[in-house]
């Protein structure tokens, strides 16, 4: 029952009505019995500052943010977590007691979390990490701040395979495909094998001791996590990392810690209805 107390949470983005958000993020609410509502709207590129004035007049508690408004919302907050200061990006916003806005980059912490869900500890694992977008840059940033022991960037593009390798304290080089049959962690940051049967590199290259994870997460069950699997690798689909980072919003939002299994669940429902 949404009544005046009811506290709202809400994505922007463009476009946004593609987003799993307000299916995750109210089946928690629901779950937890919290006075919490939330919803989407679609904010024009250009407009994120505008969006983060409207938190304050209309007491909006909480944003998620999606393209194109991750950067533009990170230079317009009052105060930025060290995550989203080293990536200067920001997919969550917290209206503060003070009226102050705080941003946070939750994907990569969202992305450790759901390796540890699968019994996975990266902590001192080698790694490589295809793709040097924003997704790819999330996970590097948060792998080096677990004590990873060294990360390989690879990327069609040299120079913002360096750009995203930076972030990785030290601990990041730019490397080659070849590098992936050395890794103990293989992470697909790229969009191959979103909607398709397509897989990012060769999968012979896998071996049985690896962890391989994929953030594509339409379908679950990608070309390259079947492959993994077929060899004995640990695979970590990537609906955990957009369940996690959901987790991680929803504790600085409300104070309280959701279900993740209330979360998965309405998320897998939602894709099976729309994808089948």
């Amino acid at each position: 029952m949404i009544t005046g107390t009811t506290k709202l949470a809400a994505v922007i983005g463009s476009p946004v009505r593609h987003s799993l958000s307000p299916v995750i993020h109210n089946a928690a609410f629901a779950a937890g019995a919290l006075d919490w509502v939330y919803t989407a709207f679609e904010v024009a590129p250009g407009k994120a500052a505008e969006a983060l004035a409207a938190m304050g007049v209309l007491g909006i508690s909480g944003l998620s943010v999606t393209m194109p408004h991750k950067d533009d919302v990170a230079a317009a907050v009052d105060v930025l977590d060290p995550a989203a200061q080293a990536l200067r990006t920001a997919n969550t916003v917290v209206l503060q007691d003070d009226g102050r806005l705080a941003g946070y980059s939750t994907d990569g912490a969202g992305f450790v979390a759901s390796l540890r869900e699968a019994g996975v500890d990266p902590s001192g694992m080698t790694v490589a990490v295809l793709g040097a977008g924003g997704a790819a840059r999330s996970v590097i940033d948060a792998l080096a701040r677990v004590g990873i022991d060294h990360i390989v960037v690879i990327n069609r593009s040299a120079a913002r395979a360096e750009a995203a390798a930076l972030l990785g304290m030290g601990r990041a080089r730019v490397g080659d495909v070849a590098d992936i049959a050395r890794v103990d962690l293989v992470v697909n940051a790229t969009s191959v094998g979103m909607g398709s049967d397509e897989a990012p590199f060769d999968l012979a290259l896998l071996r049985s001791s690896q962890v391989v994870a994929d953030l594509v997460y339409h379908p679950i069950e990608t070309a390259l996590l079947r492959g993994a699997r077929r060899c004995g690798a640990t695979a970590v689909d990537g609906l955990g990392m957009l369940v996690h980072q959901a987790v991680l919003q929803q504790q600085l939002w409300t104070g309280v810690s959701p279900n993740p299994a209330a979360m998965r669940a309405a998320a897998e429902h939602e894709l099976v209805a729309r994808h089948g």
